[in-house]
């Protein structure tokens, strides 16, 4: 998650100032905020992430998704019902004429194969990650922070900057914030629910800095809706900050 706001939108902010919308800035930040603290509290609390806990998490990311959806709806009933807004929906139009429709079979196995892809680049990931690890001697923690943050978000990275350089930049941080909110109610919803998720004081100190650095991306977008070269400059620094503290601890 920290790797996701701070690396991935800060590059593309260097590429191209990142603009942002009136729903990122008034749900989805305050909304990551709230899952990252909450997940610090239960976390906390025992030390470990239980069933209740992962259960908890699932239910509010169900209502996340109903929350997302009633919204949608809501702003395309408002555009569908302001004469002004046609050229908006003239547009989407024309997006919609030029988007490939594939054939049902193929969208299957374009599915499937992306699905068994993701499954087996997660364990080679993992897998190799942890044997580095332990030949090593580095800690769990580090190499979860560092190899497999990065190598599972170099998707993002590698597309948010492709958008970028051709100025498709408009969702990147509401991507990612909604990426990070989905990863701590979903991923670790359908994780501790299955197997208890123990924690350590690393961990604490790694969500508080999460939630710290939330905050100020949160308020580098506020103060003029967009974020900027100096910004992404900024949120890189303050990751490679912290990337060293970490490999010092």
């Amino acid at each position: 998650n920290i790797f996701n706001l701070m690396v991935v939108c800060g590059a593309c902010a260097l590429f191209s100032p990142l603009t942002i919308r009136q729903d990122t800035l008034k749900k989805e930040f305050p909304l990551s905020i709230i899952c990252a603290a909450l997940m610090l509290v239960l976390g906390y609390i025992g030390m470990t992430l239980g069933h209740i806990d992962g259960i908890i998490f699932l239910v509010l990311f169900v209502g996340y998704l109903l929350w997302m959806i009633q919204s949608a709806k809501k702003a395309r009933a408002a555009v569908l019902s302001d004469p002004a807004q046609s050229g908006q929906i003239e547009q989407a139009e024309f997006v919609e004429e030029n988007i490939a429709i594939l054939p049902t079979w193929k969208s299957l196995v374009f599915i499937i194969g992306g699905m068994i892809a993701i499954k087996f680049g997660g364990d080679f990931v993992v897998d190799g990650a942890s044997s580095i690890a332990s030949r090593m001697g580095l800690s769990q923690t580090l190499i979860g922070l560092t190899i497999v943050s990065i190598g599972t978000s170099l998707p993002e990275l590698v597309t948010s900057i492709v958008a970028a350089k051709k100025n498709e930049v408009d969702m990147a941080l509401g991507n990612a914030v909604g990426s990070n909110i989905f990863n701590i109610l979903m991923v670790l919803g359908i994780a501790s629910a299955i197997s208890p998720v123990s924690m350590i004081r690393e961990n604490i100190i790694d969500l508080c800095v999460l939630i710290v650095f939330t905050v100020c991306v949160w308020i580098f977008a506020a103060t003029k809706k967009r974020i900027g070269k100096v910004e992404g400059f900024c949120m890189i620094a303050l990751y490679v900050a912290y990337a060293i503290y970490i490999v010092i601890r």
